[in-house]
């Protein structure tokens, strides 16, 4: 059993890319520099990175039918209250949504962890990174 990890990358990206006016990296058309963020971004936005929770090789594959993937959004904004507000969309997006995706059987996206915001200013202005940790959880359907 093969588990599509870009159909359920696509699935969480495609929830994102639905709030309105929140930019959302990597891009649909990511350009050749292979940067999530491309340079010049400016804040608000979410960087989202989509993952398997457990190594994908040959061995995990035909041994389960289950795909575990874990969900880091970086939520970025100008200041703590412009990060906080990214962090809501994002949160209202994704939190116990349950996402389509052909082939499988999905569980609703759920919360489990948000570390403290991070302040960066090294390039010369503030900007906050309030990171949120979800789960996706899939089985064939």
């Amino acid at each position: 059993m093969s588990i599509d990890i870009q159909a359920h990358a696509n699935a969480v990206l495609g929830l994102l890319r639905g709030v309105p006016d929140l930019p959302v990296y990597p891009p649909e058309e990511p350009d050749d520099t292979g940067q999530i963020v491309p340079d010049g971004a400016e804040p608000p936005y979410v960087a989202a990175q989509i993952r398997p929770g457990f190594a994908l090789g040959p061995s995990i594959v035909a041994a389960t039918t289950r795909a575990v993937f874990d969900i880091t959004c970086h939520c970025v904004g100008g200041n703590d209250i412009a990060a906080r507000a990214v962090a809501q969309q994002v949160v209202n997006a994704l939190l116990d949504v349950v996402p389509t995706i052909a082939g499988r059987q999905s569980y609703p996206i759920r919360y489990l962890d948000s570390p403290p915001a991070r302040p960066d200013e090294s390039t010369g202005r503030l900007v906050v990174d309030q990171t949120y940790l979800f789960r996706l959880e899939t089985l064939p359907g």
